[in-house]
């Protein structure tokens, strides 16, 4: 990061922009239970309408080739029995799906109703144009911080347009609409209000509930509140739970009605933890198989009439090792998960190169390759599980064989630099940033296979932003800063 002296952007200024992030809910929990305002910028990136546009138009087809996909349970087994030799967590999510698709369930249909919301990462690269990081199925939060992040821009530029001006990168560029906060919340009441009304009417219990399953004592606790609020203030009750929590209060009720203690009938599951080992990880039950109870928790969830984020079969669908499945097969073989060729080759055209890792591409890396070209992916989530550069050979020569499942080889993307040195301002303080690169996330949510916002699945992004010269972007975990868009013909 470039730590110039910050030109005269007034504190005053400054300091109103943290209060608004820190009033409206953009913001992190500390230890002590008091709040620090997310890091943001002070002016919005600038992209291409043409390409935006594009963006737009094919996160959904991306979205409904992966909620097909993801019930294509054969397909899932058969394709990513390599990942699961290698990688722990993936065997027993991948065991877990089994349990609930196996061939016992063949002649039924699943009891959970598959709700798909989506973030799919993009970044756009100098060379090759705007092409996809990774897709997140589970735990795809920050699309009310994205939202926020719009309207803390607006905010600025109507209090003080003359202070933000010198940052602007494209003065003329308008803001790109921003309803993540807003169409999420629409999908997941669609959502609910569809399994409520497949029940009895239950007068004790008139509101669709929501429950969304949370670590315990995060700190990203603000971004999930904000969208609770959301919920209630289109009809829903809302309720939080940890899977240990949960793993002594479900129970089945008639017709596969998913309850909860203290509460009543469940319609909509929504999983913020459960893509890490440790969600799952209760050190007083003394397991002899790690995690089996909490995760069995999970298991129970999909086996009644509710509707769930992430599905066990979305979790694997949304894979680093399905993504370069995807990358690598044709497009006419999309056609098996309802994609026409068109649709399929607009999808194809955002999916950056990936290999797997074999001793074939193994040698070819160690002797052929620009190791700057190429980025080692773990299945991991979250920041943290990528390798650049010449640290890829020395992980590569360390891999045992039985470990290169869990591993993919991606083009590594070099987006754009901001034309405009930017100032980020992380606890209440600026500092300038002449190399801001960013990475925009689109969300989109489907139900049951369909879309499930007004914007026809559609619904709102989330721009983070970093210097050039940092690996880890994370709001959270990195560098990152939040950010939004403006867009220039």
């Amino acid at each position: 990061m470039n730590h110039q002296t910050a030109p005269a952007l007034s504190q005053s200024v400054i300091d109103a922009a943290s209060e608004w992030a820190i009033m409206h809910g953009v913001a992190f929990r500390q230890a002590d239970n008091s709040a620090r305002h997310c890091p943001f910028s002070i002016a919005p990136i600038t992209m291409a309408r043409a390409t935006f546009q594009h963006l737009r138009q094919v996160t959904p087809l991306i979205t409904k080739l992966i909620s097909n996909l993801s019930e294509d349970h054969d397909f899932l087994q058969t394709s990513l029995a390599g990942v699961a030799k290698a990688d722990p967590f993936f065997a027993r999510l991948l065991s877990l799906h089994q349990q609930v698709h196996g061939q016992a369930q063949q002649h039924r249909q699943p009891a959970r109703k598959p709700l798909l919301l989506m973030r799919t990462d993009f970044m756009d690269d100098r060379q090759h144009g705007a092409k996809v990081i990774e897709f997140n199925g589970i735990a795809a939060g920050m699309a009310p911080f994205g939202q926020r992040a719009s309207e803390l821009h607006a905010f600025l530029h109507s209090q003080w347009s003359q202070a933000q001006q010198p940052w602007l990168e494209h003065p003329q560029a308008t803001p790109a609409p921003n309803q993540g906060l807003t169409q999420l919340a629409y999908g997941i009441a669609q959502a609910a209000r569809q399994i409520k009304a497949a029940f009895p009417v239950d007068p004790s219990q008139p509101n669709p509930t929501f429950l969304m399953v949370v670590q315990a004592d995060e700190d990203n606790v603000y971004d999930q509140h904000l969208l609770e609020i959301e919920l209630q203030q289109q009809g829903l009750r809302t309720v939080r739970r940890t899977f240990e929590q949960l793993s002594t209060q479900l129970t089945s009720g008639d017709d596969q009605r998913l309850l909860l203690a203290g509460v009543g009938a469940i319609d909509v599951v929504y999983l913020r933890a459960g893509y890490q080992y440790v969600d799952y990880c209760s050190p007083q039950l003394n397991e002899a198989i790690c995690c089996h109870t909490l995760s069995q928790t999970r298991q129970f969830i999909e086996q009644h009439h509710v509707a769930v984020n992430a599905t066990f079969s979305q979790q694997l669908a949304t894979s680093k090792t399905m993504q370069m499945l995807l990358t690598m097969m044709p497009a006419a073989e999309y056609a098996r998960w309802g994609l026409t060729q068109a649709q399929a080759q607009q999808v194809k055209s955002v999916l950056a190169e990936m290999k797997p890792v074999t001793p074939d591409s193994i040698h070819w890396f160690q002797t052929e390759a620009n190791k700057q070209q190429w980025v080692l992916k773990n299945q991991g989530e979250g920041g943290g599980h990528c390798i650049f550069g010449d640290d890829i050979s020395h992980k590569l020569a360390q891999l045992a064989p039985a470990e290169y499942g869990a591993w993919a080889l991606m083009q590594r993307l070099y987006p754009h630099e901001r034309e405009q040195p930017t100032l980020a301002v992380r606890d209440g303080k600026p500092t300038q940033i002449d190399d801001l690169v960013s990475e925009i996330g689109l969300f989109s949510a489907y139900f049951d296979g369909e879309p499930v916002t007004e914007l026809d699945g559609y619904a709102g992004y989330l721009i983070r932003s970093k210097p050039a010269s940092e690996n880890e972007g994370g709001i959270h975990s990195g560098q990152g800063i939040l950010d939004s868009l403006t867009l220039s013909n």
